[in-house]
């Protein structure tokens, strides 16, 4: 559990992502040609939530998969010390 705990934010991210995604298609969706003002505040509202699900699963991804790297990195090139 310890040492695989970017595994846990790259995987939360990607799902992340798709969440928003098909929340962005479900609610969203094609923005009106014509709208009402209701319409357009419905459309920007579930766009707006739509954009911080996605935007928060691309920051979760980046996190993991920039501490994967360094933990790599480290692994490489820094020597363990054992007993």
């Amino acid at each position: 559990m310890k040492k695989k705990w970017h595994l846990y934010l790259i995987s939360i991210g990607i799902l992340l992502l798709i969440g928003g995604f098909i929340y962005d298609v479900m609610f969203a969706g094609i923005p009106y040609q014509d709208p009402t003002p209701v319409l357009q505040a419905n459309y920007d509202r579930h766009s707006g939530i739509a954009s911080f699900i996605m935007q928060a699963g691309a920051g979760l991804f980046s996190l993991g998969l920039i501490s994967l790297i360094f933990r790599r990195v480290l692994q490489r090139f820094v020597p363990t010390e054992s007993p």
